[in-house]
């Protein structure tokens, strides 16, 4: 058996199959952003964002200016350059225009920093006062995935709102992998959020959560509908604060509004709104 041909044979079907199922563009390839710098530049801001707990460095109070310096500057150049891939290839402007575009963004997105650390402490907090098994803030940033899904999502939120294409999706579906927790970071989610063990959380896009919501494992915030037509309208639920939804709720719909204070049981199945303070629970024959 001649194996040189073999090989031969095998690589002309795969690219035979290029251009009969799509899948490369071999003009366009260099303009997609790369998934795997966007992770870096992910970790990067993490690590702004709560310094020195999860990068392997040394910091103290005479290094922190400097790494600090560091980590901003190398966040500005790898997102920069990698929005600026996402908008050339999605919008088809000008190179110029979209890399001083991609600069303005990455810039105010660094300005906000301050004040999104400011809501994920608050997320923090409500996850240690929520879960009597934490014992301090440093077990909840270090090995909470809820608090990380959170994380991730004000990040790619912020990019979602500034209409970066491709970009905001890489975020969250990294962490998605990791954690299990899925929110579309074009959900609208409030301060002093919680969700507690979280694998199988999923969020909608159109999704909006108030303020100090808890949310168990299993939660679907859906869309009753999954009809393309419908890309543009608010399919899914309206959250008020102060709500606590248990493991294994569904709630669908984006009339859908559960009022503030309210409880929604373990495996509740809801297609319509509910008053304030409501407490719903599954019926059992």
């Amino acid at each position: 058996m001649d194996n040189n041909k073999t090989i031969d044979s095998l690589v002309t079907k795969i690219l035979k199959s290029y251009e009969t199922y799509g899948g490369i563009n071999l003009d366009e390839a260099e303009t997609l952003p790369n998934r795997e710098t966007v992770i870096l530049s992910l970790k990067d801001i993490q690590a702004l964002i709560y310094p020195g707990f999860h990068l392997d460095e040394k910091i103290n109070k005479f290094t922190l200016h400097y790494r600090t310096g560091e980590r901003v500057q190398r966040i500005i150049a790898r997102l920069t350059a990698e929005i600026h891939k996402a908008l050339f290839f999605s919008h088809k402007k000008s190179a110029e225009k979209t890399y001083k575009d991609a600069e303005k963004i990455v810039l105010d997105f660094i300005s906000c920093i301050p004040e999104m650390r400011k809501k994920i402490n608050l997320d923090t907090q409500a996850a240690l006062a929520g879960d009597p098994a934490a014992k301090n803030t440093e077990e909840v940033i270090l090995s909470y995935p809820g608090l990380e899904a959170i994380i991730v999502h004000r990040i790619a939120h912020f990019f979602y709102i500034y209409d970066v294409p491709l970009i905001p999706r890489i975020m969250s579906e990294y962490v998605h992998g990791k954690t299990g927790i899925d929110i579309h970071p074009g959900a609208q989610i409030d301060e002093g959020f919680f969700i507690d063990h979280g694998t199988g959380v999923v969020i909608g896009e159109t999704a909006v959560i108030g303020k100090n919501v808890k949310l168990y494992q299993g939660v679907t915030l859906g869309a009753l509908s999954v009809k393309k037509c419908l890309c543009d309208k608010k399919r899914h639920p309206t959250i008020e604060d102060d709500v606590t939804i248990y493991a294994g709720a569904t709630i669908l719909g984006g009339e859908t509004v559960i009022g503030k204070g309210s409880t929604i049981g373990g495996n509740v199945w809801l297609t319509e709104s509910v008053p304030p303070a409501s407490k719903i629970t599954a019926m059992h024959d």
